[in-house]
C-alpha cells in the first residue's frame, strides 16, 4: 500500500460478492485521489501499475505543455523523412550521423505497428511513401489496421511527450558516444 492512510479495510458489499476497498483518515482529502490495483499475481498488478503511472506522465506533460500532435507514428516518420533530405544535402560524418538519426525515428511506428498485430515492414513503407507524397498527418491507425489521417480519427499525442522522448533519445546517444571516446582515448 503506497498511499498514507490511518486506516484501510476491505469488506463485502451486501447482496453481492463484489469487494469494496475503503480507505479513511487521509490527511488531505479534499486534494487526495487512490486507485487501488488488484491483479491475480504480482506481475500483472506491476504491470497495471507501469501503466497508470505512464498515463499520468502523459496528463502531467499535459499540464506543462498543453499543445498536442498528430499520432499514430505521424510525426516521427514525417521529421525522419524531413532529416534524411537533409543529410543528403550535407557530407561526410555529419550527413551519416543525421541519416542514421533519421532512420532511428522509424523504430517509433515499427513498434507501434507490431504492438498492434500488424505487419511492421509494409505498414512503414507504405507510411514513408504516404509522408513523401506530402500527406504529413499519415498516421497508423491501430483500430482500423491501416494508414488514415490521424487528425480526421483524432488520433492526438501531447507535444511534451515526443519532445521529451527525442530529447532522452538523443541525450543517451550523446553519453554512449562519449564513453567510447573515453574508451577508444586510453
Amino acid at each position: 500500500v503506497r498511499f498514507r492512510s490511518k486506516q484501510w479495510y476491505q469488506r463485502r458489499v451486501r447482496g453481492g460478492g463484489n469487494k469494496v476497498v475503503t480507505v479513511t483518515g487521509c490527511q488531505a482529502a479534499a486534494n487526495t485521489c487512490s486507485i487501488l490495483v488488484q491483479g491475480s499475481n504480482k506481475l500483472i498488478t506491476e504491470e497495471a501499475d507501469r501503466s497508470i503511472h505512464d498515463a499520468l506522465c502523459v496528463i502531467r506533460c499535459l499540464v506543462k505543455n498543453k499543445n498536442m500532435i498528430a499520432g499514430g507514428g505521424a510525426p516521427e516518420t514525417e521529421l525522419s523523412i524531413k532529416l534524411s533530405q537533409y543529410a543528403a544535402t550535407l557530407s561526410g560524418v555529419e550527413s551519416h550521423c543525421i541519416k542514421a538519426f533519421a532512420e532511428s525515428l522509424e523504430i517509433v511506428p515499427f513498434t507501434l505497428a507490431e504492438n498492434a498485430g500488424l505487419p511492421p515492414i509494409n505498414i512503414v513503407t507504405e507510411l514513408r511513401n504516404r509522408h513523401a507524397m506530402g500527406e504529413a498527418m499519415a498516421g497508423i491507425n491501430v483500430k482500423k489496421s491501416c494508414i488514415t489521417n490521424i487528425t480526421e480519427e483524432n488520433v492526438l499525442q501531447p507535444l511534451l511527450v515526443s519532445i521529451s522522448a527525442i530529447t532522452l533519445a538523443s541525450e543517451t546517444v550523446r553519453a554512449i558516444l562519449k564513453i567510447d571516446d573515453i574508451v577508444n582515448t586510453r
